[in-house]
């Protein structure tokens, strides 16, 4: 007998059905070729976790100045004026976060907690009244975008339309390598609002971020209107899409493993323990920023490969979440994995490009599905129904459709 060649490696961010389950090719990448070259796109592609640490935390070689999308029209020296500090190095990158994190304080994420509290009640209570529901939809979607929002001082009256333009800032058609149309004039959209919400503040300044980062000075320097109107642009995109399939992901993984489900839904008193490991099982397992570009300023040999200068790379976080090297038995969901190993995560890179907004997307999760399990007695989710969003960073669901029944009711 001889054995059968393996077909050949395809890594291609932009197909439909690699999108749906990544995680078998990330395998294959990683223990076949970690440092894998899709000549198609003509980039160099990174999958074990151990060089992913790495090249989150290194300086001088992975350069984020040309944005952290591999889309032709995303990418370019021009990216920071809609990725903020994600599209810059030092010390420009070190100075702007410096500024921003003036008006972005721990202390107001965390003051933040009793609006999140009433918006979730409001936004649950009204699903819950329906029983049946579209977790996506109805909830999770809603909830991050007026989080932000409020954050930011959107009007309760733009907030939809400002949701949709942020989708189609993500969603991307089947055989389509770059920002389609639609969403290049939802950006130029986008920019015009936060423009338009600077200038009023200028005015009139308020009690929210955008006031606050017109106001935030280090050594008389100050953020410039283009600058604060980049980071508000990073806050809807970023803040908003990767919370809300944070919270999608959670429920349909949860569901999926019923022992797991049943002692999380057992006893609401006792929910406080199980929410944060469930939480960060979650972003392990499916993490939403699924992978980040990088320019190569010099070459990278790795694996008896050599990544040229001057290239693309991507750093794929939701890889290395998976490698066995780190990880015991990877590809299971495991809401009581060791903590040691949860610890070592990349869903939010790490070193200078660290997540700023980490705190708040778990904050926001915590509260949401504390709720969820104090007033629900059980969940169904209709798994095969749910529907996945397409895009080549991140990855989540559009579409969750669910069933409750409260706590106290029999289910009918």
């Amino acid at each position: 007998m001889t054995a059968t060649a393996s077909p050949p490696i395809v890594f291609d961010p932009y197909d439909y059905g690699f999108q749906e389950d990544p995680y078998p090719t990330y395998r294959r990448c990683r223990d076949e070729d970690p440092l894998h070259h899709n000549p198609d796109l003509d980039v160099w592609v990174l999958t074990r976790h151990a060089d992913i640490e790495h090249a989150v935390r290194s300086v001088g070689t992975y350069s984020n100045a040309m944005g952290v999308s591999i889309d032709k029209s995303a990418w370019g020296p021009d990216a920071h004026r809609v990725m903020s500090f994600l599209g810059m190095d030092p010390p420009r990158q070190t100075r702007l976060r410096r500024l921003v994190s003036k008006g972005f304080t721990p202390r107001r994420v965390a003051e933040l907690a009793p609006q999140i509290q009433r918006l979730t009640d409001l936004h649950l209570t009204r699903c819950l009244e329906e029983g049946s529901f579209d977790w996506i939809h109805d909830f999770a979607g809603r909830l991050p975008m007026d989080v932000i929002s409020e954050m930011m001082g959107v009007p309760e009256s733009d907030r939809a339309e400002v949701r949709r333009l942020a989708d189609l800032l993500v969603h991307r058609e089947p055989g389509v390598r770059d920002v389609p149309p639609e969403g290049s004039a939802a950006a130029l959209t986008l920019v015009v609002y936060f423009t338009e919400m600077v200038e009023s503040r200028k005015k009139r300044p308020t009690d929210d971020l955008t006031s606050a980062l017109l106001a935030a000075s280090i050594d008389a320097d100050r953020l410039t209107e283009e600058e604060i109107i980049a980071f508000l642009f990073l806050m809807v995109v970023a803040g908003n899409e990767t919370t809300t399939k944070l919270l999608g992901h959670a429920l349909f993984h949860l569901t999926r493993h019923p022992e797991q489900y049943d002692r999380v839904f057992a006893d609401p008193e006792g929910v406080d323990d199980l929410v944060t490991p469930w939480i960060e099982e979650t972003l392990r397992y499916d993490t939403s920023s699924q992978m980040v570009a990088r320019h190569l300023l010099r070459d990278v040999e790795l694996h008896g490969k050599v990544a040229p200068a001057g290239s693309k790379a991507l750093l794929v976080l939701g890889s290395a979440n998976r490698d066995d090297r780190v990880f015991e038995d990877p590809d299971r969901f495991d809401i009581f994995r060791d903590k040691e190993e949860l610890a070592r995560l990349l869903s939010f890179g790490g070193g200078r490009h660290f997540c700023l907004g980490a705190n708040l997307a778990r904050l926001e999760a915590r509260i949401a599905l504390t709720e969820l399990v104090r007033r629900v007695g059980s969940v169904e989710v209709d798994h095969d129904a749910s529907v996945r969003v397409h895009s080549i960073n991140v990855r989540g669901f559009a579409s969750v459709p669910v069933r409750t029944t409260l706590r106290g009711q029999v289910a009918g």
